[in-house]
């Protein structure tokens, strides 16, 4: 093994998965650092969940190579699961118990467990530590899974659309507790539909489609690859705002400053954001025209 292959928290090659004549996971190749936030963006029935499914053990796989901190994780003993975290899109605790209870039981379950205290302290829930679960809104209630996914102190936890259901306020919360967690040295896989929220946390992604990897690197570096796209907007004299996309924006301006005789009111020019990246690279940038 090689050194690299030491610094990397997962580490999957060729991995292939089929439901009878359906592929969803069609050889997909993934290298995950250790204290990374990583994000998996793709549309519904992509192959996101079936990857991550695959990560934390509870999936077969057909083909491939998979290591999840140095482990298989089809063969993953109790000692390795207890270091790898989750949070499903619709998991919840039993409802008469209080969230003290609940964080308190869960850590039983764990050979070296984190501080009950601190964990509920570190997903902002400790005005609700002795409000029962029926009682939370379900904002505190998505706080309280991820309290569940951490109290055993996992080198990786991983993440399902985790943020599904948020009011704005809430998401930022969360944003805050995650970058806590990735501080903290915690290696973190994301799924999400939120471009912001990718944009806002990860520091790699791969944008998943039709079971494939069609693109992967950080977000910034994504946009300047296959964004082809800018912004140009600015105020009519009658003060109508006005805006038009397109790949030649100097181009645009200058056709601007001649009609306007100079000074453009209003103008800016934006580059291509995360999500015109990602709706090109799924196929459905034609779509949203």
């Amino acid at each position: 093994m090689t050194a690299q292959r030491y610094e990397l928290a997962v580490h999957v090659r060729g991995l292939r998965k089929r439901y009878g004549g359906v592929t969803a996971v069609d050889g997909i190749d993934l290298g995950i650092r250790r204290g990374e936030v990583f994000g998996l963006l793709g549309p519904n029935g992509a192959g996101k969940s079936t990857t991550v499914e695959i990560l934390q053990g509870n999936r077969h796989r057909d083909a491939g190579e998979v290591s999840v901190l140095g482990s298989d994780p089809a063969t993953g003993t109790r000692a390795w699961r207890s270091r790898v975290g989750i949070v499903w899109q619709d998991e919840s605790a039993p409802a008469e118990l209080t969230v003290r209870e609940t964080v308190r039981h869960f850590a039983r379950y764990y050979p070296r467990p984190r501080d009950p205290e601190e964990v509920i302290a570190l997903t902002g829930l400790e005005a609700k530590a002795d409000s029962r679960i029926k009682a939370l809104s379900g904002g505190q209630r998505r706080r309280l899974d991820v309290a569940l996914g951490v109290i055993g102190g996992p080198d990786l936890l991983l993440l399902d659309e985790p943020t599904t259901g948020f009011d704005p306020a809430a998401r930022r919360r969360f944003w805050s507790l995650i970058r806590a967690l990735a501080d903290d040295g915690t290696t973190i896989v994301l799924t999400t539909h939120y471009l912001e929220e990718a944009e806002a946390l990860v520091h790699r992604l791969a944008v998943v489609a039709r079971g494939r990897i069609v693109a992967e690197g950080e977000p910034g570096a994504l946009r300047e690859r296959y964004g082809t796209e800018a912004t140009v907007a600015w105020t009519e004299p009658d003060g109508t705002p006005r805006a038009e996309r397109t790949g030649t924006p100097a181009r645009t301006v200058a056709g601007l400053m001649g009609r306007f005789g100079g000074e453009i009111p209003g103008l800016t020019v934006t580059g291509p954001t995360l999500e015109d990246v990602y709706l090109r690279l799924t196929g459905q940038a034609e779509e949203t025209r």
